[in-house]
């Protein structure tokens, strides 16, 4: 079962382990691997929680304006095949 963290919780535990508890007692706390901690490190890592939900928000705009635009190159690639034929 794969578990999910809020990006609030995930700055809340870099933040653990940046406040000096280990590394190998924070992860067991927190049910993750360590190479789980050092991939949130390298991606969340001196963000400030509203910074983080920011980049969050922007991934998600991002997300569906990428399939925004692939919807309407399938609309484009569709009509230019139908006009493309002889009648």
């Amino acid at each position: 079962m794969k578990k999910r963290y809020s990006i609030e919780q995930i700055i809340r535990v870099l933040k653990q382990v940046e406040g000096g508890a280990g590394l190998g007692e924070v992860c067991r706390e927190h049910n993750i691997s360590e190479q789980t901690y050092y991939r949130w490190k390298r991606k969340y890592g001196g963000l400030e929680q509203s910074e983080a939900r920011r980049l969050k928000d922007l991934e998600e705009e991002n997300s569906r304006l990428k399939r925004l635009v692939a919807d309407q190159a399938l609309d484009i690639q569709i009509l230019k095949e139908v006009n493309s034929k002889k009648w």
